[in-house]
């Protein structure tokens, strides 16, 4: 199976709900693929297979849903996997960045021992809507002395514009505009 058929399985298994969370919003579901074997072989081999033309050291998820391709990517290319999480979750050291959400503010904190200076990081997750959660990964990795690499995005919400505020190049496999 080609790549283009591979994309094609894992965007027909999105699902898509109208206003969820709240009025006028269209909420792009990636726990459809989760739920269709054919579609998440599919993506793991996309992510996969993208990741492995990279130089990288270190793969990193963004709390929550980078955690669950995170560590596929990483063991498919025997790379350790390192978490971003919210604020108060990671025990020992760690460095933390605030940011702000449509919402309110958030903090992500990533274990200071787990990205050395120098390391080539990918940093993952499941959609970049404003940027502002993968900006401060971005930020977090910086601090520690790491090198982002790419950020590689399942979906994009383009016309969100979240991809001008990242200091990184970006990779999404799917994009709606």
């Amino acid at each position: 199976m080609d790549r283009d058929e591979k994309l094609q399985i894992v965007r027909s298994a999105v699902k898509t709900y109208k206003h969820f969370p709240k009025q006028g919003i269209i909420y792009k579901d990636i726990f459809g693929v989760f739920q269709n074997v054919a579609a998440m072989r599919a993506l793991k081999d996309l992510l996969v297979e993208h990741a492995s033309s990279l130089n990288i050291d270190v793969i990193v998820g963004l709390d929550s849903r980078g955690f669950l391709v995170g560590p596929l990517i990483a063991v498919e290319l025997g790379k350790p996997f390192v978490p971003i999480r919210k604020k108060g979750k990671l025990p020992g050291d760690v460095a933390e960045k605030t940011f702000s959400l449509e919402y309110g503010e958030a903090t992500f904190e990533v274990q200071t021992e787990s990205i050395s200076k120098d390391n080539r990081v990918l940093i993952v997750d499941d959609l970049l809507a404003t940027g502002g959660s993968m900006a401060a990964a971005i930020e977090l990795v910086k601090s520690l002395e790491g090198e982002v690499v790419e950020c590689l995005i399942i979906m994009e919400l383009v016309y969100l514009g979240g991809r001008s505020k990242l200091q990184a190049p970006v990779y999404s496999l799917i994009e709606y505009d």
